[in-house]
């Protein structure tokens, strides 16, 4: 017996909430906006029951009039539980950061909206409803961002936003429907199950592979997302609501077609990794927290799409959770920042590192990692390449602290605890790795076997984040000097790659008539 899934009713309660506030768009709408609130709750209170339905009933979809229209598994609960959290605690802080502007009914309906369209492609079980809620989103994001319409500068974000955007929904139709003519069937569930692609299906995946490119702000169509503080902080937070990361949610949901291109695997190894990198440097460069917050998001949105090309899937939809939280977290409280930073009375590093402490930091934890790696395949079985790479590149992360605390100026207690916090990220990521494999593995497609072409990915995947981490370590000694002045500039302009894109849509011209 078919049931309705729980968390399917989470987009209904949220749009029957805003249409009231449809009607009431304009300052201080009564208490709608407390209505909005408590219907977010309530969003969450289905999703979190979701958890509940899925574990007594197990997976199953819906079909309405023959379509199948969404499904319930263990990737679209753990999504709606995020995406409703996350709308939750966006919605109720508008309540206070939004109190008195002119538009704000509209933008608790929005954000509704928002959620509700995140919350139908999150859960689709076709691809018409699937590319539905891709243009739902994409057009009500856009109106977010024209939040304050008569700024040059969010114009400019919006144009450039819903270029990017709707190139992947034309993506995304162009690669449905060669897979609808390619295998005869829209059900998601279906198409990860085939055999094989032939040319058709090879298509497809390749279309698939860059609409999830476009909606994630990859490298070089970044721009948009660089600009998102011209809306209001909520909106900055709400990205991180399935919005941002929509691409790799794309990926995973579509894993076990995806996974048959190895054309498409290699080209997120590469476009990912070098997203990654890039986003990392031009992130050290900048001074404005929320700036700065939206290059970090660009790398970490360039390093799950490197984990989706790597097959390591369970871990990509981790990320994926870890990070909406955090980053979602970190807009909504980058106000006290700087207030935090004036604070500290030595704000900075506690010392410069030189060339001698990096190696050494580099070299111990390199250590480190490889004797927990060891300890775990002994205890839980060998691990992937793939996963053991990824790990590799996560623990140079950490080498920036223990270079600081290998520094000649560092005293020893800071070197003990940076040492201390190296072996602990290497445990919590095996850890965090047994975790996301028993909770979403079954689901998902296991790791593919590695290759000579996946092989010379990794190698090169980590021989570059090795190089950036470096690079990273050694900063402050770099980054001020008379030699690489230049370079610093046109990183913090993101090597003008936001500027071009200006250009080409014709924004400098809007802001020149504003």
């Amino acid at each position: 017996m078919m049931h309705l899934p729980l968390t399917f009713l989470s987009p209904l309660l949220l749009l029957a909430a805003a249409l009231p506030l449809a009607f009431t768009p304009g300052r201080r709408p009564g208490r709608l906006p407390r209505l909005a609130e408590v219907a977010a709750h309530a969003a969450l209170g289905l999703a979190l029951a979701g958890v509940g339905q899925l574990w007594l009933t197990g997976a199953q979809t819906l079909d309405v009039a023959g379509l199948p229209v969404a499904r319930l598994d263990a990737v679209s609960v753990t999504m709606a539980v995020l995406v409703a959290f996350v709308g939750w605690v966006v919605v109720r802080y508008a309540r206070r950061y939004l109190d008195g502007e002119d538009r704000e009914g509209r933008f608790h309906c929005l954000t509704l909206i928002a959620v509700a369209s995140v919350l139908l492609l999150i859960q689709a079980a076709s691809l018409p409803v699937l590319v539905a809620g891709f243009v739902a989103t994409g057009l009500v994001l856009r109106q977010l961002l024209l939040f304050y319409p008569d700024r040059p500068e969010a114009q400019r974000a919006a144009a450039k936003f819903i270029r990017v955007w709707g190139a992947g929904d034309l993506a995304l139709i162009a690669g449905s429907v060669l897979l609808w003519t390619a295998f005869g069937t829209v059900e998601i569930a279906a198409l990860t199950q085939v055999p094989g692609l032939g040319a058709l299906g090879q298509g497809a995946v390749a279309l698939i592979v860059l609409a999830a490119v476009l909606k994630t702000a990859a490298f070089p169509l970044h721009g948009w997302l660089t600009e998102v503080m011209e809306a209001p902080t909520p909106v900055s937070a709400l990205l991180h609501a399935g919005i941002i990361n929509s691409g790799g949610v794309l990926l995973i949901t579509l894993a076990g077609l995806v996974q048959h291109s190895a054309g498409a695997m290699a080209a997120l190894v590469v476009l990912g990794g070098f997203t990654a990198l890039f986003g990392a440097l031009v992130m050290l460069t900048q001074s404005a927290v929320k700036t700065a917050l939206a290059w970090s998001t660009v790398a970490q949105m360039g390093f799950m799409l490197l984990q989706c090309g790597l097959g390591l899937w369970a871990l990509a939809l981790l990320h994926i959770v870890a990070h909406s939280l955090y980053k979602a977290h970190a807009f909504l409280s980058s106000g006290g920042a700087v207030k935090a930073v004036n604070a500290v009375r030595k704000p900075g590093p506690v010392a410069v590192p030189g060339l001698w402490a990096v190696a050494r930091s580099f070299a111990l934890a390199l250590a480190l990692y490889v004797a927990v790696a060891a300890a775990f395949t002994a205890l839980m079985g060998e691990k992937s390449p793939q996963a053991l790479a990824l790990g590799t590149i996560l623990i140079f992360g950490v080498s920036y602290l223990i270079a600081q605390g290998l520094a000649d100026a560092a005293p020893g207690a800071l070197t003990r605890r940076t040492v201390a916090a190296s072996l602990a990220a290497a445990l919590a990521y095996f850890s965090f790795q047994v975790v996301a494999q028993h909770v979403w593995g079954a689901f998902l497609p296991a790791v593919p076997v590695a290759g000579p072409l996946e092989w010379a990915l990794i190698v090169l995947a980590v021989l570059s984040f090795a190089l950036v981490a470096f690079a990273q370590a050694l900063f402050p000694l770099w980054a001020h000097h008379p030699s690489t002045a230049g370079l610093r500039v046109h990183l913090a302009n993101g090597l003008y790659l936001n500027a071009l894109l200006d250009r080409m849509i014709g924004g400098f011209r809007t802001a020149a008539k504003n």
